[in-house]
């Protein structure tokens, strides 16, 4: 999912012409080919972008729509530059047949209120402008993560489960009202059918706060919890987009690898020792860092990290998709991608700041002016 450029949204006056966006480039199609055309929103970065070059190679697809505030590489694909929040995106999508919408904003750093605001907005202009240019299928990426994580969950989960994530966790609570407004969306439009795909902790050129996690020098535990990791490659999730573009499954399905690693599991693929911490002391923690602003994470992140929240993949299976990737494989390539990286309680530091901490000293020290900063605040208020 793409992370747009803030600067791009507030420059660009989408009321006028960009040059961008007159030249259109179609891919040659052979008279027999009788696919869908999808469009594809936020398709110019990350995961949006291998899903349109993936599909634009695809002879089961008839033609590609491309649509975000940038031109992006695929040449093979039709590109219509403007934000999705814009209703003009209504005529960009006429003649499709489906519609991937990818364009939401995860950034670890976005304002919240921002992101939000971005989020929800897009994704409600994106379903109203599909249903009144009669697209009949709108697909939605969200995260098994608004199952919750929760100590009493099943492991795993069954896709149906109950939905018990809340909004304490990093863009949660954008991806619960994400998935409301696709629920309802068929009630307010009838003939219009919503898909979601839940990946489970997504790889490869990612940057969240579970693939920060093991930037850390050692591995936090919480005292008394059960971390389970289930990963998804991006690769795995863009070939599950497409069995949902090509209408081989419906309704809502998990992405991910078969299985799960438990956290010794994955501490000895790694090799990075763990730091325990009792459940007050961490949660604690968390809270004041992400309120003082030293951590772009607040505490909700953690329990991510503390409970089970793996999902079974049987929708997919039962529609022939299978993952090429492992757990294991994805955490070592999650491993590759993130050395030479520090990070600690969620927060990235320079190669300099790292050495100098140490390892736990670091922690320590975060974890100290955290209630260096609590002390100094309960002695001005007794002044």
């Amino acid at each position: 999912m793409s992370s747009p450029d803030p600067q791009v949204r507030a420059a660009r006056n989408l009321t006028d012409p960009s040059p961008e966006s007159t030249p259109e480039e179609k891919r040659p199609r052979s008279p027999g080919n009788r696919g869908p055309v999808v469009a594809v929103t936020g398709a110019a970065t990350g995961i949006g972008e291998l899903l349109t070059a993936h599909l634009a190679a695809s002879d089961a697809i008839k033609q590609v729509i491309a649509i975000d505030e940038r031109r992006g590489e695929v040449s093979e694909a039709t590109w219509h530059i403007l934000d999705v929040r814009d209703p003009a995106i209504a005529e960009k999508l006429r003649g499709a047949d489906v519609v991937v919408h990818l364009a939401l904003d995860l950034d670890l750093e976005t304002d919240p209120a921002a992101r939000t605001a971005y989020n929800v907005r897009g994704t409600q202009t994106v379903l109203t402008a599909a249903a009144a240019v009669g697209v009949h299928r709108v697909v939605l990426c969200t995260s098994a993560m608004v199952y919750g994580a929760l100590a009493d969950n099943d492991v795993p989960l069954s896709e149906d489960a109950e939905l018990r994530a809340t909004a304490e966790a990093t863009g949660v609570g954008d991806l619960l009202e994400i998935e409301r407004l696709g629920r309802r969306a068929p009630r307010a439009h009838p003939g219009l059918n919503v898909t979601v795909a839940r990946p489970t902790v997504l790889v490869g050129g990612t940057d969240t706060a579970l693939t920060r996690y093991f930037e850390s020098p050692r591995l936090l535990v919480v005292a008394g919890s059960r971390p389970t990791w289930q990963f998804c490659h991006v690769e795995d999730l863009v070939t599950a987009l497409e069995y949902a573009a090509l209408e081989k499954i419906d309704g809502e399905f998990a992405v991910g690898c078969d299985g799960w690693l438990e956290q010794e599991e994955v501490e000895e693929l790694t090799g990075v020792r763990r730091m325990e911490l009792p459940s007050a002391v961490a949660l604690g923690a968390a809270a004041r860092l992400h309120r003082i602003g030293l951590t772009p994470s607040p505490a909700g992140d953690l329990a991510y990290t503390m409970h089970p929240w793996v999902v079974s993949v049987s929708r997919l299976h039962d529609a022939g998709w299978r993952p090429k990737w492992t757990n294991e494989e994805v955490l070592g390539a999650l491993l590759e991608e993130v050395e030479g990286r520090h990070t600690l309680a969620g927060r990235r530091l320079g190669r300099k700041d790292a050495t100098a901490a140490g390892a736990a000293g670091a922690t320590v020290a975060l974890l100290g002016a955290a209630a260096v900063v609590r002390r100094a605040r309960k002695a001005r208020r007794r002044i």
